[in-house]
C-alpha cells in the first residue's frame, strides 16, 4: 500500500475515532419528555420564602425553615399565587410579568420573543416564577440587620411594600417602593429596567432616629428544588460566577457536596469579591444574575439548604453605617432573561461588567468557539437566515485553510505522479523493508513531497467541528433558527426521514432521539454520506481488500452516526464535503493528475473476481 492511501486511512480513522468517542461521551441530545408538576421535587419552606442572609459581620443566623404542602394543580396554582397578593405590572416589549409588593420580590417574569415550542400558539417562555409554585424561582432584594438591629426593623421576605410613584415598570418608566418601619426607618426601593432584560434597583434607607443604625444590603436569587435541564456534559447548568476575573461554574448536582458552614446555616461557598463581579443561576438559554455596580466590593455566595431543597446565591454588600439624619443608598444590576451574545457583550462594555460575555458556555475551544460564533452572527445579520449564514461560514473557513488545504492537494498529486518510481522500488526492493523505506525518504527528499501533507486538512476540521457544534447546542441564537423548507429549527436533528418520504408524505417522521429516528434517517444525514462517498472517489479504492472494505462503510457509518446531531451542524459537514471536494479536484488536476472520479465509482460497483487456483 502507498503511504498516500496509508495516510489518508490514518487521517480518517482518526478524525472517526476522535467523532466516534464524542459521540459516545456527548450522545446528541434527546427530545425532553415534560416532567409531571402535581408535586414539586423538594419541599419549601412555611413561609415561602429562601433564607435571609446574615449581616455581613454579625454572623446573626435565621430560623431553620420548616414545610408546606404543595398544591395539587401547578397551572391553576401559578395563577392563584399571582392573584393572591399585590403586584406591581412588568411590562416592556421583552417581557412581561409583575413584583409582589409582598417582600417586593421579582416572581413573575415571562420572555415576550421565546416560545416554548415551534408551534406559534406554545406558550412563551416562563422564567421567574412565584413561591409556592412547582419551580418557585424569584429574586429578592433587602436588608440585614447589623449590631442590636432586630430583624423585624428592616425589610426583609415578607414586608408589605407600598408604591409610592410610578404605575408599572417599563422602559423609561421607573418604580419606587417605600416601606416604614414605624421606629424612625424609612426605606425604598426604585426599579427601571432597559430595553433588554437588565434591571437597576436602587435601595435606600432614610434614618430619622436619634441613633446610628448599621445594616448590610443584599440582593439573592433562589430556586426551590432541583430545576429540570437538559442534563448533558458539554452544557454547564447551575451557579455561574465572576470573582475578580477568575470564571467559576457549579453545577446543581454538586451543591449538595459543598461543605457546610455554620456561619450560613447551611452548604455554601462564600467568596470576597475585591472590585468587579457577578453571581448569578444559567439554564441552556436563559440567566438570573446579581451584578454589583463595577468596582464595588461585595461577598459572592453559593448557597444550598438541603432540608428545603432551596439553592441560592447572594450577593452581599459591605454594612453600612448610617447616622441619625442620613440616608444611605446602594445600587446594583439584576440580569433575567434570554443569554443574547448581543445584549451580553453590550452590557459588558457600556456598564463596565467583566467578562459578562463569559456568563455563556464557550467550552474548553473558547479560543475557537467565541471567534466562530462571532463571525456567524455578523453572517447572519448580513443574510438573515442561520442556515444560509452557515454555508457562508463553511465557505469562509474553508478559504482561510486554504493554502494549508493547497499544500496538501498539491503534494497528493506529486504523490500519484511517483507511482510508477514507487513501484519500481518495491520491485527492486523486494521483501527488504528496510531498503524500500530508505529508498522511498529518499525519492520524497528529491521530489520535495511530505507524504503526511495529505491528513493536514481532516486533522484541522476536528478542532472546527467540534467549536461549531458547541455553538449550534449552546447559543440561543440557533434556537428555532429557521433555514428552508421542514428545516424550521436548526439547533435541532433533521425532522425528515425515509418513512415520511424526507417530508413528501403529510405525516411526521420518527419522534427525534428514538431508534427509528436513527435508522429512518433524514434527507441531511443521507447527503452526508453521498457526499464522504463522492469525496473518497477522487482515489482509487486501496487494494488491500480490509482497508477496501473501511472506506467502503466509512461514509455510512458517519452518516447514521452524525444523523441525529443539530441540522444545522449537517448542513455545515455537507458544504465542507462539497468544497472539500472541489478544491481537491481541480488542485490535484491543476498539478498533473486528474482523479477519475467516474471509474473509480464504476469500479466500487464491480465485484472483484476471485483469483483462478
Amino acid at each position: 500500500m502507498d503511504d498516500q492511501n496509508k495516510n489518508l486511512i490514518l487521517a480518517t480513522a482518526l478524525s472517526f475515532l476522535v467523532i466516534l468517542v464524542w459521540f459516545l461521551l456527548f450522545p446528541p441530545e434527546e427530545p425532553q419528555t415534560p416532567v409531571a408538576t402535581d408535586t414539586p421535587t423538594t419541599a419549601a419552606p412555611a413561609d415561602g420564602l429562601a433564607l435571609t442572609p446574615p449581616a455581613a459581620t454579625d454572623g446573626v443566623a435565621p430560623a431553620p425553615p420548616t414545610l408546606i404542602d404543595p398544591d395539587a394543580d401547578p397551572s391553576a396554582a401559578r395563577e392563584t399565587l399571582l392573584a393572591g397578593v399585590d403586584r406591581l405590572d412588568i411590562d416592556t416589549e421583552r417581557l412581561e410579568g409583575s413584583i409582589s409588593l409582598i417582600g417586593g420580590r421579582i416572581d413573575n417574569l415571562l420572555l415576550k420573543d421565546y416560545r416554548e415550542t415551534l408551534d406559534p400558539d406554545s406558550p412563551i417562555v416562563t422564567l421567574l416564577s412565584p413561591v409556592g409554585s412547582s419551580a418557585a424561582y424569584y429574586a429578592l432584594y433587602g436588608w440585614a440587620p447589623g449590631g442590636d438591629l432586630a430583624f423585624d426593623a428592616v425589610p426583609g421576605a415578607n414586608t408589605p411594600w407600598a408604591l409610592e410613584s410610578g404605575a408599572a415598570l417599563d422602559v423609561g418608566a421607573p418604580v419606587t417602593l417605600v416601606w416604614d418601619n414605624g421606629d424612625g426607618l424609612i426605606f425604598r426601593r426604585t426599579l427601571s429596567i432597559d430595553e433588554n432584560y437588565l434591571f437597576t434597583v436602587t435601595q435606600s434607607v432614610e434614618n430619622t432616629t436619634d441613633r446610628t443604625v448599621r445594616m448590610a444590603p443584599y440582593g439573592l436569587v433562589a430556586r426551590h428544588g432541583e430545576p429540570e435541564t437538559v442534563n448533558f456534559f458539554i452544557l454547564h447548568e447551575g451557579v455561574v460566577r465572576m470573582s475578580d476575573g477568575e470564571l467559576q461554574e457549579i453545577d446543581y448536582n454538586s451543591m449538595p457536596d459543598m461543605e457546610f458552614v455554620e456561619r450560613e446555616g447551611a452548604l455554601a461557598d462564600v467568596v470576597p469579591v475585591a472590585e468587579n463581579g457577578w453571581i448569578g443561576f444559567t439554564d441552556k438559554y436563559w440567566m438570573t444574575t446579581l451584578i454589583p455596580t463595577p468596582g464595588q466590593a461585595f461577598t459572592s455566595v453559593a448557597k444550598y439548604v438541603p432540608g428545603a431543597g432551596i439553592y441560592q446565591t447572594e450577593a452581599r454588600m459591605p454594612t453600612m453605617t448610617i447616622a441619625p439624619g442620613e440616608t444611605a443608598d446602594n445600587s446594583s444590576y439584576l440580569f433575567a432573561g434570554a443569554k443574547e451574545w448581543e445584549a451580553i457583550r453590550d452590557y459588558q462594555r457600556d456598564k463596565g461588567i467583566e467578562r459578562f460575555i463569559d456568563s455563556i458556555d464557550w467550552g474548553w475551544f473558547f479560543f475557537l468557539t467565541k471567534p466562530i460564533f462571532w463571525l456567524l452572527h455578523e453572517i447572519n445579520i448580513l443574510i438573515g437566515n442561520m442556515g444560509w449564514s452557515i454555508i457562508v461560514l463553511t465557505l469562509i473557513l474553508k478559504a482561510l485553510l486554504f493554502p494549508l488545504a493547497y499544500k496538501s492537494y498539491v503534494s497528493m498529486a506529486k504523490m500519484k505522479e511517483l507511482q510508477p518510481q514507487m513501484e519500481k522500488l518495491k520491485e527492486s526492493a523486494g521483501d527488504d523493508k528496510q531498503k524500500m523505506q530508505q529508498g522511498m525518504m529518499e525519492l520524497y527528499k528529491k521530489e520535495k513531497v511530505n507524504p503526511a501533507a495529505g491528513c493536514l486538512p481532516i486533522l484541522m476540521q476536528i478542532p472546527i467541528f467540534f467549536s461549531l457544534y458547541k455553538v449550534i447546542f449552546v447559543t440561543i441564537e440557533l434556537r428555532h433558527a429557521p433555514w428552508l423548507g421542514p428545516f424550521q429549527d436548526l439547533s435541532a436533528p433533521d425532522p425528515t426521514s425515509i418513512m415520511n418520504l424526507f417530508g413528501l408524505l403529510p405525516f411526521p417522521g420518527p419522534e427525534a432521539g428514538t431508534i427509528l429516528a436513527i435508522i429512518f434517517i433524514g434527507i441531511l444525514p443521507l447527503l452526508l454520506g453521498i457526499s464522504m462517498w463522492l469525496q473518497q472517489k477522487l482515489n482509487p479504492a486501496p487494494t488491500d481488500p480490509t482497508q477496501a472494505m473501511i472506506f467502503a462503510y466509512m461514509p455510512w457509518v458517519f452518516m447514521f452516526m452524525l444523523g441525529t446531531f443539530a441540522s444545522g451542524l449537517i448542513i455545515y459537514w455537507i458544504a465542507n464535503n462539497v468544497i472539500t471536494f472541489a478544491q481537491q479536484y481541480f488542485i490535484m488536476r491543476r498539478n498533473g493528475y486528474t482523479p477519475d472520479l467516474f471509474g473509480n465509482i464504476k469500479s466500487s460497483f464491480k465485484r472483484k473476481k476471485p483469483d483462478a487456483e
